[in-house]
């Protein structure tokens, strides 16, 4: 069943932007170290981190909170299965908000579909509650 959905799409131009004025400082704030080697190894990193962005963007939407009730830009981390399939990985404040969101007996299992075609960079997240044993 899904228990929270969220999207969100960002103008690349406005990271490119960003990287340019404030640099590591908004990186470091922002995204995990996982997020910053992935996007530091792309030939376009502002494309790689605007679309971290709107997947954080989008994760906060499903989760019903926005970035306020102790859920941060660093507690909602793209990281990707060895499937390469990406998804999110929560921390503190996010982590405790969908463990609160979760029915007795269900986990939680968040989707995530990312992409970009310059100048706009899109995702969108559905958080599941499936069954915490498979028959």
């Amino acid at each position: 069943m899904i228990i929270g959905i969220g999207s969100d799409l960002i103008d690349i131009r406005r990271i490119e932007a960003t990287l340019e004025r404030f640099g590591d400082r908004f990186v470091q704030r922002l995204f995990t170290t996982t997020e910053q080697r992935k996007s530091e190894g792309r030939h376009n990193r502002a494309a790689s981190y605007a679309k971290r962005f709107a997947a954080k963007e989008a994760c906060s939407k499903a989760l019903g909170t926005g970035f306020r009730k102790s859920v941060y830009w660093r507690d909602l981390g793209v990281v990707n299965l060895k499937s390469g399939k990406p998804t999110m990985e929560l921390t503190g404040g996010a982590a405790e908000r969908l463990k609160s969101m979760v029915p007795p007996g269900m986990k939680a299992q968040i989707d995530l579909t990312i992409t970009d075609d310059y100048p706009l960079a899109q995702a969108i997240v559905i958080i599941s509650a499936v069954p915490a044993v498979s028959p």
